[in-house]
């Protein structure tokens, strides 16, 4: 695939509010179409461009959004495309205790009231340092929005106005939105024949009155047992307690009709999950309760339903994700993960794992961690917004990642960390996605010795390939470093990266917020760069804190906002090998001062 070309001439200004979903050919496919509020129709206040962490616009998608603060006040979108569904990624200010407000914004089509849709700050609003907490009096307030659902009752035609407007200020003085995605849902999947139904065959509640944790966990025993696929019909159930899957297909209606969600009304660190057995030794990071062990789990299907949970804090050791555990020879396709720590941190050994065709919004922590000894696997054509931390990461702690992909995913605004990372892994490959809008503390795509148990055997080795990706305002200020971190950045902290072949090819790096590429932390080398578009960086092309031997081939750099293009303090430590073709990045006499403030289009 060839780099993508845009319409217009990109400058940071241009290329500042540049969609993920305009770039073709690359990314995840997706249902929706999605529109953002600063270009809809509104009477409200429009806010932003900024990238500076904290601020309401920097955790927006394009950074810029619209604040609804009277009644009355709207913003409304024109239809493209006939939908019956709508997500919206809003934000309302948090309490003063810190426990969430509720209230309500009115859904209206063509101006009559479809439905009052409730709106929260329960999953927003974090406060403190890592890991975060719920208390107002702390510092640091960030991860505002949040994204709501609902499906109209009916389908409207392309061109129908679908506006989200105030009906009162008395539950939130403020509304802002930052976007809708708009949707033509199918009619819920026809139950299969010779299935074993969790609410006629086991009794489970599909109103979510009462747990049907235990309903569940016999129905998925029987159906291995069986050698028969488990069926979630549409409702929504309440789960108190990890469901432990081996050998066993469960699936539901579609993710807009079968949902699983809840959490122990006593012990929080029990939650709704689907999880596979532990391997004896595993469970970083959580309790192993005795039906977890023994694992990896194999031959799961999960597929069609949505976990949507109730986490509402970031404590790393409660297993609260919506996929856990180890899952060998195993699919994860079109499942919704929404409101729990983190959609799928999977704990080898396990291997050939994939999740595909998904959606994972609003994590209180990553989107996706394969951490230690996850080998052979994926996560494809998935669609990632809102984490707390890394959105796609990979994580070699103590047992190497062998032979994983993060291929054709669309991720946006990443409040902290990465859009995509490895912290070591041999052969891995990072290919065909799009990312943009990262807040702070990381960048777009990361490839890292870094971190606990990253060294050695763990550590980056082989071919690490990073190809035909898009990477749209990426890299932030990292407020404890106090300088930024660049699109595409590397780190040795751990062990110097050297003996494998790093290649980064037919790449689009667009408005980089910092630099365009960092090095930083340790000596790294065999990394070269092939193809490789900088269209805009706020500060340099070139970032250099550590000892690097790099190549660059046909590397091409416009609209560096310093004139000279590379910052570097380590003097010949940094080797450059040059290829042809080329331009606009290379000085024989790099800068090396204070950090500048950077210049940014939007």
């Amino acid at each position: 695939m060839s780099v993508v070309t845009l319409t217009t001439t990109a400058t940071p200004a241009r290329a500042a509010g540049l969609s993920p979903f305009d770039i073709a050919g690359r990314g995840a496919t997706v249902p929706f179409i999605e529109h953002e509020a600063e270009n809809a129709t509104h009477n409200g206040t429009r806010i932003g461009p900024n990238r500076r962490y904290g601020t309401l616009p920097s955790e927006a998608s394009g950074r810029e959004a619209v604040t609804l603060d009277a009644v009355g006040e709207y913003v409304e979108f024109n239809l493209t495309a006939p939908a019956n569904a709508i997500t919206f990624r809003y934000s309302i200010p948090d309490n003063a205790a810190g426990t969430g407000r509720d209230a309500t914004i009115d859904l209206r089509a063509n101006g009559t009231l479809v439905k009052a849709v409730p709106v929260t700050s329960k999953y927003g609003w974090y406060y403190g340092g890592y890991p975060f907490n719920n208390n107002p009096g702390d510092i640091n307030p960030h991860h505002f929005y949040d994204e709501a659902r609902t499906l109209f009752g009916t389908t409207y035609p392309a061109g129908t106005k679908i506006r989200l407007q105030v009906s009162s200020t008395a539950q939130s003085p403020t509304f802002t939105i930052d976007l809708a995605d708009f949707e033509l849902v199918a009619a819920p999947i026809t139950k299969p024949a010779n299935v074993i139904d969790v609410v006629t065959d086991f009794g489970a509640d599909p109103t979510g009155a009462t747990d049907s944790t235990a309903r569940f966990q016999a129905a998925v025993d029987a159906g291995r047992a069986q050698g028969r696929a488990v069926w979630i019909p549409s409702g929504n159930f309440t789960l108190w307690d990890h469901v432990v899957v081996d050998g066993v297909t469960l699936r539901g209606a579609g993710p807009w009709y079968s949902v699983l969600g809840g959490r122990h009304p006593t012990d929080r660190k029990r939650a709704a999950g689907i999880y596979g057995k532990y391997v004896n030794g595993g469970g970083y990071r959580g309790e192993i309760r005795p039906h977890e062990a023994g694992g990896p789990s194999r031959n799961v299907t999960l597929r069609d339903f949505a976990i949507i949970g109730d986490i509402r804090e970031r404590v790393d050791e409660d297993q609260v994700n919506a996929i856990g555990g180890a899952m060998s020879d195993s699919v994860v396709d079109n499942v919704w993960m929404q409101h729990t720590k983190v959609g799928a941190w999977m704990d080898g050994p396990m291997n050939n794992f994939t999740i595909r065709n998904s959606r994972i919004l609003d994590q209180t922590a990553d989107g996706v961690n394969f951490h230690w000894g996850v080998t052979n696997s994926t996560v494809t054509n998935t669609f990632v917004r809102n984490t707390g931390d890394d959105a796609l990461a990979m994580w070699a702690d103590t047992v190497p990642n062998v032979g994983n992909s993060f291929t054709f995913n669309t991720i946006g605004v990443t409040i902290l960390a990465n859009h995509l990372v490895t912290y070591g892994g041999r052969d891995i490959r990072i290919t065909d996605n799009v990312t943009a809008d990262s807040v702070t503390n990381g960048g777009g795509i990361h490839v890292a010795n870094r971190y606990t148990g990253v060294n050695g055997p763990t550590a980056v080795a082989g071919t690490i390939t990073v190809a035909r990706n898009t990477l749209i305002r990426n890299g932030n200020s990292d407020y404890n470093w106090q300088f930024g971190v660049g699109a595409i950045w590397f780190s040795a902290l751990n062990q110097p990266i050297q003996g494998a072949s790093i290649v980064v090819s037919d790449t689009d790096i667009l408005d980089s917020s910092y630099a365009a590429l960092h090095w930083i932390e340790g000596a790294t080398s065999g990394i070269s760069f092939n193809n490789v578009r900088i269209d805009g960086a706020g500060t340099y092309a070139l970032q250099v804190q550590a000892p690097s031997q790099v190549s660059f081939t046909n590397v091409r750099a416009t609209g560096i906002a310093q004139s000279n293009p590379i910052h570097n303090c380590v003097g010949s430590g940094f080797q450059i090998t040059q290829g042809a073709g080329n331009s606009g990045w290379y000085t024989a006499n790099p800068y090396c001062g204070p950090w500048p403030e950077p210049q940014w289009g939007g």
